[in-house]
């Protein structure tokens, strides 16, 4: 069933609609980082000003051009990190696209849903960046005492954290979101298999950037598998 709900997946890939959601993930997110960038380069500029007094040194006025440099490698190496689940969830209040695009070419004989609100997409997105960023940070500890395992650690999170935000959005738009929530639970295996067949690309650069338009169009062909059942 995985396997084949990603191959329908992948065959659906040059679709206009998912292309728009991808270039608007990416734009936002790349508009995101870089106003977090000039909002902490105010924030320094404004703290340290032109000229600072430096112990030993005196006063200096080359202090806050040094800072600004190093905040802008800071920010680029932090970005690395960033990108991906700043993506993913920025990506997430579009995926209502991606699974209708899903079902208009797969499973046209079921009746039209509403859209999501938008302000029901932005708080879904805030409380799954929020997981997603709170998750990956605490795997750190467990990074640092099983290094060996932690390619594996970070698939079985980022697998079950996946799963369990795409199948949940691909169920809610027909069964609401209590019954999603019942129905994942019920599937909770072959959702956290399929997520961490998801996360495994995680760690490819630029190819990261379509696990949220994967995952989507993927789960909403697994919903339909299960819920068929």
């Amino acid at each position: 069933m995985i396997i084949r709900s990603f191959l329908l997946t992948l065959g659906q890939m040059g679709d206009p609609r998912f292309r728009k959601v991808l270039f608007l993930g990416i734009g936002l997110t790349l508009a995101l980082l870089i106003a977090c960038y000039a909002g902490f380069l105010w924030l320094i500029n404004t703290m340290v000003g032109e000229e600072a007094i430096v112990p030993v040194l005196g006063e200096v006025t080359w202090l806050d051009d040094l800072l600004s440099v190093s905040s802008f490698l800071f920010m680029m190496v932090l970005s690395v990190f960033l990108m991906v689940p700043v993506a993913s969830a920025i990506t997430s209040m579009f995926l209502d696209e991606v699974a209708q695009a899903v079902e208009d070419k797969h499973y046209p004989q079921l009746p039209a849903v509403p859209s999501l609100p938008f302000w029901d997409s932005l708080r879904d997105t805030i409380n799954f960046l929020g997981v997603l960023i709170g998750a990956n940070v605490l795997a750190l500890i467990l990074y640092a005492f099983f290094t060996p395992l932690a390619p594996f650690i970070f698939w079985a999170l980022n697998g079950f954290l996946l799963g369990r935000e795409y199948f949940t959005l691909a169920a809610m738009r027909r069964l609401g979101r209590a019954r999603a929530k019942e129905l994942r639970s019920q599937h909770a295996g072959t959702i956290w298999l399929a997520g961490t067949l998801m996360a495994v690309p995680l760690s490819v650069p630029l190819l990261n950037l379509m696990i949220p338009i994967l995952g989507a169009a993927t789960f909403t062909h697994i919903y339909h598998a299960v819920e068929g059942r």
